[in-house]
């Protein structure tokens, strides 16, 4: 017979592993604070082994505590996937996944006939929460995530980076002579914020390549969201810089139009994010397959 903790404690110890608070951890799991300490301790003596060091404000793992935390999770995990799997047989090739929310809605939604084409035995579901529980051991299979690529005990194969571009309505050029970039100054700047006092310096980097960085940007309209800033720009507000990927659909339709031959390289790139190869399951490697294929076909083009 195996010689196990009580399964509550190891759920105890999770949440207090996540939160690094006792407080937190009470409020999530609707405990009091010394019932979570409480649980904790008995675990540490049943393993014999500390687990948490004590601070004055916070909680930190020993090296015992955060191994036992990954291996907690990953058990978790692998409940809860078998579990959906019994009560759902149709469940096992329902792939859920989240997405920024721009690449969500102009790039992989109008993909997604051709998805089932190639893959007709695959369903999908689309979250664009702004931050995923991939980490977690939550219910989803993989995410796309916009950065650098650098998230520790997670698999991140880049899939695309930015290629910045200057784009507008077609109605707002009517009439109006561009013949350098300085021209634009005749037109509402729109941009999109990193944070809610600090914008994206992608106006300042394009026109740096463009020979203009003198060019006056302090004003004009700003957004949380890409997807924000290319529709004011469809909407004849003004000029944005957008992902050539994310307007290639405008673009072909004549909703926006590209000024000038500058393309700027983001900084950042969109990622392809699971959790390690091993646990990778045939339907989420068939949609990555199928995903890097489609990246590959429009850089083709």
């Amino acid at each position: 017979m195996r010689k196990l903790p009580g399964l509550s404690a190891l759920k105890v110890f999770e949440v207090v592993g996540e939160t690094r608070s006792f407080t937190r951890a009470a409020e999530r799991l609707n405990l009091t604070q010394s019932a979570v300490s409480k649980q904790i301790r008995s675990l540490e003596d049943d393993i014999g082994e500390p687990l948490i060091i004590r601070r004055h404000h916070h909680l930190e793992l020993t090296p015992a505590g955060a191994t036992l935390l990954e291996t907690i999770r990953q058990a978790f995990h692998d409940i809860e996937m078998s579990l959906r799997g019994i009560a759902e047989k149709q469940s096992l090739n329902r792939l859920r996944i989240n997405v920024p929310p721009t690449f969500a809605k102009r790039w992989l939604v109008p993909r997604l006939a051709g998805l089932k084409r190639s893959l007709p035995e695959i369903d999908i579901s689309i979250g664009t929460a702004l931050s995923d529980s991939l980490a977690e051991r939550g219910l989803l299979d993989c995410a796309i995530r916009f950065g650098d690529g650098e998230w520790p005990t997670l698999e991140a194969s880049r899939l695309m980076s930015e290629k910045h571009i200057v784009v507008a309505s077609p109605a707002l050029l009517d009439g109006k002579a561009l013949e350098t970039p300085g021209d634009l100054s005749q037109f509402t700047f729109l941009h999109v914020l990193a944070s809610p006092d600090q914008r994206y310096l992608t106006w300042r980097h394009w026109l740096d390549a463009a020979g203009f960085p003198e060019l006056d940007t302090s004003r004009g309209q700003e957004f949380d969201m890409l997807d924000l800033a290319i529709e004011a720009a469809r909407c004849g507000l003004g000029v944005t810089i957008a992902d050539r990927s994310m307007v290639e659909g405008d673009l072909r339709a004549g909703t926006l139009q590209r000024l000038f031959d500058v393309e700027v390289e983001g900084h950042e790139s969109y990622w392809f994010v699971t959790r390690p190869q091993a646990a990778i399951a045939p339907h989420v490697e068939a949609f990555r397959t199928w995903l890097f294929s489609e990246v590959a076909a429009e850089s083709r083009q």
